[in-house]
């Protein structure tokens, strides 16, 4: 009796002295810089003043807005509504409901369509290929609305799937009543909300964008060219779309990558074809001159990891769901500081993907990005005598611990 009683008294101070040497490194929700410089000045300068009544520079892969000008107006989008009746299509592959090599019959409201056309036939069965490029390079409103028509039935019933597409992506300022993007008083869209729509498509679609970049197409033996000139003006374009009315004015999205660096810009209700493209590429270089964009995390790999009570495992690995990119101006990359924010305590079970903190990006205070820092592995609750011994010692620990920030400057 006396040697278990020994043995017991043995096991609490060895636990003690692990507790007591332990002391000083939790606390709630530490914040762990991992990055730690200077700051120093910028000067960056004056974005250009872009003769059109909206528009945005965007970067593709970190989302910031680089530039900016009545972005969230909500305007006619003309030709560039085909973007999202594209994004339509292309889910519609990728998900098999529709094939490439599917024949699509031509009704008569697609034949008779006004504006741009690829010149398809009344009751002619073209393949879903062809009209694809109908859309992309010749902007074939009687190509779009027999897609349209080939998924949904009738346009209408389109516009309703555009509508629907356009709240998941969250396109606050859009409304979309045709496929085409014909006049119409209800049927809208802002440069931030189609430079979103570009963005996913280019994440999500990147099997198809290539068709984005293609000059000419040929169909009935009449040979089109895109009507995107940035495509010959602009060496590193490679889309997108552009539009125009009378009531929208010259629009254009376009995108082009340099040095691993992709850029969305948006124009809209420029006063000509002309100015369009020399604006785009003056948003551009502007982009691509000033700032560049770094991938600091890939998604799903371990940022960090922390201790877990009462769990099978006493760490487990943090992480994030997505790369995480930051867009920053030139001179500034050196002051990046990131922030990693841990819920405590952890205590089992720990779901994997669910959020335990975040990661925050900063530079000289101003925030670049703040996202969910989450479980990579399971830790389901411990074996009984591991809850019992993990309270003690979680007990004594909170006790004696001191708020403590571990710092690693990289």
């Amino acid at each position: 009796m006396k040697y278990k009683i020994a043995l017991f008294v043995a096991m609490i101070a060895s636990l003690l002295s692990v507790c007591f040497l332990c002391s000083g490194t939790a606390q709630a929700n530490p914040v762990i810089p991992i990055s730690s410089t200077t700051t120093q000045p910028s000067f960056t300068p004056t974005p250009p003043n872009i003769n059109a009544k909206a528009y945005l520079l965007m970067d593709a892969e970190s989302g910031r807005i680089i530039i900016e000008k009545n972005a969230d107006e909500r305007l006619p989008p003309a030709s560039l509504t085909k973007l999202m009746s594209l994004y339509i299509i292309s889910n519609a592959l990728k998900s098999g409901t529709i094939h490439w090599d599917d024949k699509v019959r031509i009704s008569t409201k697609a034949w008779q369509a006004e504006g741009s056309r690829m010149f398809v036939k009344v009751n002619d069965e073209v393949p879903v290929k062809a009209l694809v490029q109908g859309i992309t390079v010749a902007s074939g409103n009687d190509a779009t609305i027999a897609m349209a028509e080939h998924i949904a039935s009738a346009e209408d019933a389109f516009a309703t799937m555009m509508n629907e597409q356009a709240k998941q992506l969250g396109m606050n300022n859009s409304h979309f009543t045709d496929s085409t993007g014909l006049p119409d008083p209800t049927h809208y869209s802002s440069p931030r909300d189609l430079a979103l729509l570009s963005q996913a498509y280019i994440k999500n679609f990147p099997e198809d964008y290539h068709l984005f970049s293609e000059k000419w197409m040929t169909y009935n033996h009449i040979r089109q060219s895109n009507r995107n000139r940035l495509l010959w003006r602009y060496p590193d374009a490679d889309g997108l779309k552009t539009g125009f009315t009378k009531e929208a004015g010259y629009c254009l999205i376009s995108s082009a990558t340099r040095k691993n660096m992709r850029l969305i810009s948006v124009i809209m209700a420029a006063p000509s074809d002309q100015i369009r493209v020399e604006e785009s590429i003056r948003l551009l270089n502007y982009g691509f001159r000033f700032y560049e964009t770094h991938k600091l995390y890939p998604a799903n790999q371990a940022i960090t990891s922390a201790r877990v009570w009462k769990g099978a495992v006493k760490e487990v690995p943090l992480g994030i769901a997505n790369d995480l990119y930051v867009t920053v101006a030139s001179s500034q990359y050196k002051n990046l500081q990131t922030r990693l924010v841990i819920d405590t305590p952890l205590k089992a079970p720990i779901t994997k993907g669910q959020t335990y903190g975040n990661v925050n990006i900063t530079v000289n205070d101003k925030v670049l990005a703040n996202v969910p820092l989450i479980a990579l592995e399971n830790s389901p609750k411990g074996s009984f005598f591991r809850r019992i011994v993990d309270s003690m010692s979680y007990g004594i620990h909170k006790v004696f611990s001191k708020p403590k920030e571990s710092i690693n400057n990289s």
